[in-house]
């Protein structure tokens, strides 16, 4: 292929890596048939290089002015975490892995009349990952994210909730984002609950439509700690259902690895690990926290097992404090 074609194939793939290593290699095989050998190495280090660096982080989408309406129940939040600090399960590694190599060839995927994930359920116990993972996801996309205050959303505005609802709705359509829905259960709940106001489920039934005739730039995300909660209807709305569940033996070991990475440590916290099982990501984090803090009190550069052990000891006692709550409430 003549030299021009190539060098505008080149620059027509940029930012579609696999079609731009694709033309990069011809044009090296080329050199490399011209007996341009030093030149041709020199090329093929560079592309090696390159492949092996991080991508830069993805601009943000443009924003658009939010409706002035929905403003005291949607909130804009910066990201402040990236992948390294986050532990998922392999299968949900794939999921996101698989749903942001999506959103980058959309135009493709939607060309061959084929659809694109974008509505997605999160589900599972308090403290497993599932705001967290929301925000790491919208950076990794470089979209920007808007938290729905669903309490302030219904409480202040009963009566109005539903087409306050549209409104948001309308705006994740029109703005490339990641709207992020946390406790859905309370905006989604059975409208077989006899306990609901007429009005939350009048909410459910436009919530339902607005769902379903959505086609969002970025991604409709919606959290739960409370599925069996859910009006049976949503599920089928959503494109993927993702589960969070306390983490395994593995995930633990991956977890305080990574709290304590660049912490002076007197002690294996592999050792550690049967004291965490059934424990949340949250909760294990405050353990983690907390023995560091007792090393930092008394100034020592090491954190001791003992700490580590003591601060289990708070979480237990902690948990059962909170379990004699719940059976009092109910």
């Amino acid at each position: 292929m003549a030299r021009g074609e190539l060098m505008k194939k080149l620059l027509a793939s940029y930012g579609r890596d696999d079609e731009f290593r694709a033309v990069a290699e011809q044009i090296i095989l080329e050199e490399e048939q011209k007996n341009n050998r030093v030149l041709a190495r020199s090329l093929r280090q560079t592309l090696d290089h390159a492949s092996n660096r991080a991508p830069p982080p993805r601009a943000l989408a443009p924003l658009i002015p939010f409706p002035d309406a929905a403003n005291d129940f949607v909130e804009r939040v910066e990201p402040e975490h990236t992948k390294g600090d986050i532990v998922l399960s392999k299968a949900n590694i794939r999921i996101f892995s698989g749903l942001i190599q999506e959103f980058r060839r959309a135009d493709d995927i939607r060309r061959s009349g084929l659809p694109v994930r974008s509505k997605l359920l999160f589900c599972g116990p308090p403290g497993c990952g599932k705001t967290l993972c929301t925000e790491i996801f919208a950076s990794e996309l470089g979209l920007p994210l808007f938290v729905v205050k669903i309490d302030r959303l219904i409480s202040s505005y009963l009566g109005e909730t539903a087409t306050n609802v549209r409104k948001i709705f309308e705006f994740a359509r029109k703005q490339p984002c990641v709207l992020f829905l946390d406790e859905f259960d309370a905006l989604a709940r059975s409208r077989d609950d006899t306990s609901e106001h007429n009005e939350l489920r009048r909410v459910v039934n436009s919530l339902l439509i607005f769902i379903d005739r959505i086609k969002p730039k970025g991604f409709l995300v919606a959290a739960t700690n409370l599925d069996q909660s859910l009006d049976p209807a949503i599920w089928r709305r959503f494109d993927e259902v993702i589960w969070f569940e306390k983490p395994d033996r593995e995930m633990i070991e991956h977890f305080l690895a990574l709290k304590f990475k660049n912490i002076k440590i007197a002690f294996d916290p592999v050792s550690q690990v049967g004291s965490l099982e059934g424990y949340s990501f949250a909760e294990i984090e405050r353990i983690c926290v907390q023995a560091i803090k007792a090393a930092v009190i008394e100034r020592r550069k090491e954190v001791h097992e003992s700490d580590f052990r003591h601060a289990v000891a708070d979480e237990v006692r902690r948990r059962s404090g909170a379990a004699r709550l719940q059976h009092f409430e109910d």
